[in-house]
């Protein structure tokens, strides 16, 4: 016998890979509840640089971590605060990969990401370790990838209320740079490196319109919960 797996729909993948706007959108389509993880890095990343702390000052950025008041919202809010757009800002944008690695406030944050799954009973939950160690018995593993310049365009064309749009203020080589600095650091950290699950399903979506996508992601969702459902 199996074990039965949690009715969790995992999309992670890097920067700029589309994996916000693909998630938000099937969550929409099936209805069920969404959780942008990165949002809750980001969220630490701002009250670290609001409190005037280095984002290197790993004792001081697990103080802020531990004693964090966020709602994921949506929108965000931080001690009550709206931080939606906030948290998207270039500053933040330069510092998240930094406080995410720091091996003490992943087990903050993925304890909270696991307990709003347990909450919600599941959901489309996106990031760049669910796959892995957030959800390892996700019903449903998305890996999406594109090429490191398509997704600097992506950045660089996206309006300002985007995900990450800070990062494009600098045209396409510094935002670039910028993604291919944030892939090496979620790539080679030592806690919950940026990777793709043994069983996740890998999309390259370079060159692809997000309808497909999600579309793609809709299917293979629908046909895992049909399997699952079989007696």
């Amino acid at each position: 016998m199996t074990t039965p797996k949690t009715p969790v729909l995992a999309i992670d993948g890097p920067a700029g890979s589309g994996k916000s706007t693909v998630a938000r959108r099937v969550a929409e389509a099936l209805g069920l509840p969404a959780l942008d993880t990165g949002a809750m890095y980001r969220a630490l990343t701002w009250a670290v640089l609001d409190a005037g702390i280095d984002p290197g000052d790993a004792p001081a950025v697990i103080g802020i971590a531990e004693g964090l008041d966020l709602d994921i919202g949506p929108p965000v809010r931080v001690g009550g605060r709206d931080v939606n757009e906030a948290i998207r800002t270039p500053e933040v944008s330069a510092a998240v990969s930094v406080v995410a690695a720091v091996p003490e406030v992943r087990v903050v944050l993925v304890a909270a990401q696991k307990e709003w799954i347990q909450v919600h009973g599941g959901g489309v939950v996106e990031g760049r370790d669910i796959g892995t160690v957030v959800a390892p018995d996700a019903l449903v593993k998305i890996y999406l990838e594109a090429s490191e310049e398509e997704r600097a365009r992506r950045r660089l064309h996206q309006d300002d209320s985007g995900p990450d749009s800070g990062e494009a203020a600098g045209g396409l080589a510094a935002t670039q740079a910028a993604i291919h600095r944030r892939d090496a650091i979620d790539s080679g950290r030592a806690a919950s490196p940026l990777a793709a699950a043994d069983d996740a399903v890998v999309l390259d979506t370079t060159g692809l319109s997000v309808d497909g996508v999600v579309e793609e992601v809709l299917r293979r969702y629908r046909a895992a919960l049909e399997a699952a459902e079989r007696p």
